[in-house]
């Protein structure tokens, strides 16, 4: 069995600096530099958890965390070991290298934060929609323990974090890090870094700006507080996996309803093959909704990050304001904003949300704050970043807003309406300005999406469960022509199992097969701008197109979804030794 190159991970923020985060092996808090000789971490997937747990232990490896949720566990081995591990003949047995991630942000500054009201949550929130009754669970560096405006709801005085857990200190400690102390000793999770209590603050704050509005998208909602990235923004696969696995395992007691990844690596394969990436679909068949950052990778194609690669989870792009707050027509694509298709053909982002220089409450004393000490707005502990990851957290809100409204909503119909109430950025003369490669299905409204009546929009011809058991895997319907341009094939024109290559030049997938297709007919108003050139640069001055504005109507035609997938051919196989890109040193 061949192991998977390594993967780094990293938090999705890109700002005024445009600070990339990145990490090497050894920096991760908590994990002992790695040397030679030493061991490295692993995930090794079998049958079972068990069996894969056996199969470590009878290669002299260490088990570090059980991940039964995708039939895994975590691991060390040294090259030795490895070797043994990889020589016993046990069904499905695959080990995948333990990526690490790190957190997505970076640092303008006014106490009023404009995005509540910049995606139609105010609106709302002034109706009493505020989220109340809605549990989102955050997976990232952890809360800041200070009261706050992330404590109380508006008018109540009662806690609104409902638990906070640990997933380092539970594999670091595991014989203090469980019950019974694990009650109490969970609530006194603090937040090293600070991205994760900024992530936090853009859904959930309730403190109000000097314009009386609240500063966050849903000021009444519940939180659930997971820790799996250090001091320093970074974590390991298996920690957010474990992390995951926590949140479907809490999800009734606390109502967990949506889950938020500001977080995510370069894929490293077909989405299906991923770990990570299947316990992210394994949340989202246990009725999660997953909100997940496309990354700041962009503004090229083919740039989606894992786990936003997911076809069936809601993938996040970003819009800034451009310091034109509440102007729709000077809103532009964020330039680092990650953009698709993926590399089986599915069009992301899904939506965007606002993502640049998003103000919010933060810890003081964090790494963030210590090293980017000018975007601390005092005297109110807030921070100011950009990136997927604040965009992610934006919509994340939203989507619990609509849960408030209607309930009884699945991961499906959420996706659907939040997608089919979403505003694209359109020329004066009516077409898109820019490619569903790049803003989706556009803004996301909340009024518009939280009041929609669209259902079986989203995910059609998709099968989570059959993904889950290897039964089925899925191709999207993007394609890319001989001149580099990429467009959406309709669904008489699939190919029937088979999908051209995308990645080109990265050459991560084992064959090309011939283009099949043409421009989908059937998609009103989107002419010439649903292609996207492939040799496409960014330069230094690129905006949007004059004369776009962002629409007040615009619909996609009656019933199409980008999402809308086929069976992919079972001959599918990443290339021989291809390996994970790692980022440049500045985005």
């Amino acid at each position: 069995m061949t192991l998977r190159p390594r993967r780094r991970l990293w938090l999705f923020a890109a700002g005024i600096f445009s600070v990339l985060l990145c990490v090497t092996a050894g920096d991760r808090q908590g994990v002992a530099p790695l040397t030679a000789a030493a061991r490295h971490h692993y995930i090794v997937q079998a049958d079972s958890a068990e069996t894969a747990r056996g199969a470590v232990l009878r290669a002299g490896g260490s088990v570090t965390s059980d991940l039964p949720i995708i039939r895994a566990v975590g691991a060390v081995l040294n090259d030795r070991e490895a070797a043994a591990l990889r020589a016993q003949e046990i069904p499905r047995l695959k080990v995948f290298d333990d990526a690490r991630v790190i957190a997505s942000s970076a640092a303008g500054a006014l106490p009023e934060t404009y995005y509540p009201s910049e995606v139609s949550a105010q609106e709302l929130q002034i109706g009493g929609i505020n989220g109340s009754g809605v549990t989102v669970a955050v997976i990232d560096s952890g809360l800041w323990n200070q009261e706050g405006p992330l404590q109380s709801a508006p008018g109540h005085s009662n806690s609104r974090v409902l638990a906070q857990y640990d997933v380092i200190l539970a594999r670091e400690q595991p014989h203090y890090y469980a019950p019974p102390l694990l009650e109490s000793y969970s609530r006194d999770i603090n937040d090293p870094y600070g991205h994760g209590t900024h992530v936090s603050s853009i859904i959930a704050s309730s403190g109000l700006a000097v314009t009386g509005n609240y500063q966050g998208v849903a000021p009444g909602v519940n939180l659930v507080s997971v820790r799996a990235l250090d001091g320093n923004g970074m974590g390991l696969d298996s920690d957010v996996i474990s992390a995951i696995q926590w949140v479907i395992s809490q999800q009734a007691r606390y109502r967990i309803r949506v889950l938020n990844l500001s977080l995510g690596a370069p894929p490293s394969g077909p989405y299906w093959e991923d770990p990570l990436n299947q316990a992210v679909m394994a949340a989202w068949a246990s009725g999660i909704v997953v909100v997940t950052a496309a990354g700041n990778s962009g503004p090229g194609p083919l740039t989606i990050n894992a786990p936003g690669n997911v076809p069936y989870v809601i993938t996040v792009g970003a819009v800034t304001d451009n310091y034109y707050p509440l102007q729709p027509s000077q809103y532009r694509l964020a330039s680092f904003s990650s953009a698709g298709p993926t590399l089986e053909g599915f069009v992301k982002p899904d939506v965007v949300g606002m993502g640049g220089h998003n103000l919010a409450y933060a810890p003081d004393n964090g790494t963030l704050a210590q090293e980017f000490p000018q975007w601390v707005v005092q005297p109110y502990s807030d921070f100011v970043m950009s990136g997927t990851s604040q965009a992610t957290a934006v919509v994340s809100g939203v989507v619990a807003l609509m849960l408030q409204v209607d309930p009884w909503l699945t991961p499906d119909a959420v996706k659907c309406r939040l997608m089919s109430g979403a505003h694209p950025a359109v020329t004066s003369s009516g077409t898109l300005a820019y490619t569903v490669f790049q803003q989706g299905a556009g803004l996301v409204n909340a009024h518009d999406a939280a009041y929609s009546t669209a259902t079986g929009c989203a995910n059609q011809g998709i099968n989570v469960l059959l993904d889950l058991a290897g039964l089925q895997h899925y191709g999207g319907r993007a394609n890319e022509n001989a001149n580099g341009d990429f467009y959406i094939m309709s669904a008489a024109q699939s190919p029937g199992g088979t999908v051209s290559a995308l990645l080109n030049d990265v050459g991560t997938l084992a064959e090309s097969i011939p283009v099949v297709g043409t421009l989908l007919q059937d998609v009103p108003l989107l002419g010439d701008g649903l292609f996207w050139n492939g040799a496409y640069t960014a330069g230094s001055g690129y905006t949007w197109s004059t004369g776009y504005t962002w629409s007040q109507g615009y619909t996609w035609s009656t019933g199409y979804t980008w999402s809308t997938g086929y069976t992919w051919s079972q001959g599918y196989a990443p290339a021989s030794g291809s390996s994970g890109i790692d980022p440049p040193t500045q985005q």
